[in-house]
C-alpha cells in the first residue's frame, strides 16, 4: 500500500494558525519583518525557509518542525500494532479520510471508529476475519467521516455512538458524555472530548492492543491539527492537555493522513513541538 500523504503542508499549517490567531496579512508581515510579497508566496506554498522561520515565531509555531514540513524532510515512522487493529482509507476530493476497526483477538468482538465515505472495505474485512462489530464510535459527524454509516450499521447491526454535543440524526443513535468508558472483552475505550473542530469532536483512548492507541479524528494530524477559527486557542489547549498527556508510546490514528505517534508529534508537530 502506498504511503498516505501528510494531510497538511507547511502552508496549510501557517494559514490555520493565522486564521486561528485572527492576524491579517498586513499585521503578520509587519510583526515578522517580512515583505508582503514574501509572506503571500509562503502562504501559497513557496518554501522560503528564512521567511517561514520568521513567520513561525510570531504564530507560536515551532520553527524547526515547520521547516521540516517545508523541506519535506520528515514523515512519521509508521507504528505497528501487532494485533486487533485495521486502518481503512477512502479518497475524498483531493485528499482522503481514515476509519478504523479494533477487535479482541480471542472473542472476535470489534468496534469501528468513523466510516469514511464508503464502508465497503471495512464490512468485507470484518466478514473475512469473522469479527462481530458491536459498536460504531463517531469522532465527529462531518460528511467525510459518516457517509458510510448507513451501510455499516445495516451490515453489522452495531450500536452507534456520538458525543452528546454533536448534532446528528441517525436511527437509534446513542450519546455519551466526556470521559465515558466502554469495554470490548479485554479492551477498554475512553472518550476524550476535544471540541473546536466540531462541537462534539472526540478522541478515543484504547488500551489492550499491545501499544496504547488514540483514535483522534480531526483533532491531530501527523504534523498538524484540525482546523477551527472561533475556538483555535481552546482546541489547541485541549489537545495539548488531553491527547499530549497520554503515554509517550501512544499510537496516533488521525482522521486524515498517516498514522503517527505521540513521541513523533511532540518533536515534529509545529503546533505542539
Amino acid at each position: 500500500m502506498p504511503l498516505i500523504p501528510l494531510e497538511d503542508t507547511f502552508a496549510d499549517v501557517i494559514n490555520k494558525a493565522q486564521r486561528g490567531r485572527k492576524l491579517t496579512d498586513e499585521r503578520l508581515a509587519s510583526v515578522s519583518a517580512v515583505s508582503m510579497e514574501d509572506l503571500l508566496a509562503v502562504k501559497a506554498g513557496t518554501p522560503m525557509v528564512p521567511v517561514i522561520r520568521r513567520v513561525a515565531r510570531h504564530l507560536r509555531l515551532n520553527p524547526d518542525a515547520l521547516e521540516a514540513l517545508a523541506t519535506k524532510s520528515w514523515y512519521p515512522k509508521l507504528p505497528i500494532l501487532a494485533r486487533g487493529f485495521a486502518m481503512f482509507n477512502n479518497p475524498f476530493g483531493e485528499t482522503s479520510v481514515n476509519s478504523y476497526l479494533i477487535w479482541d483477538t480471542r472473542s472476535k468482538l470489534a468496534a469501528a471508529f468513523d466510516t469514511g465515505v464508503d464502508s465497503t472495505d471495512m464490512v468485507d474485512f470484518a466478514k473475512s476475519e469473522g469479527l462481530r462489530v458491536q459498536m460504531v464510535f463517531l469522532t465527529h459527524t462531518h460528511e467525510d467521516h459518516v457517509t458510510g454509516l448507513p451501510a455499516l450499521a445495516a451490515a453489522t447491526k452495531a450500536e452507534v455512538w456520538k458525543h452528546e454535543a454533536e448534532v446528528f440524526e441517525f436511527p437509534e443513535i446513542r450519546s455519551f458524555k466526556d470521559n465515558a468508558y466502554f469495554h470490548l472483552a479485554e479492551i477498554s475505550i475512553k472518550a476524550l472530548h476535544i471540541g473546536g473542530h466540531s462541537p462534539g469532536l472526540t478522541s478515543f483512548f484504547v488500551s489492550g492492543l499491545g501499544l496504547p492507541l488514540a483514535i483522534v479524528g480531526d483533532a491531530v494530524f501527523a504534523g498538524s491539527m484540525g482546523g477551527t477559527v472561533e475556538h483555535y486557542e481552546l482546541q489547541r489547549r485541549t489537545i495539548y492537555n488531553r491527547v499530549f498527556a497520554l503515554p509517550k508510546d501512544t499510537v496516533i490514528a488521525p482522521g486524515h493522513g498517516p498514522l503517527t505517534s505521540l513521541a513523533a508529534e511532540r518533536e515534529h508537530n509545529p503546533f505542539f513541538a
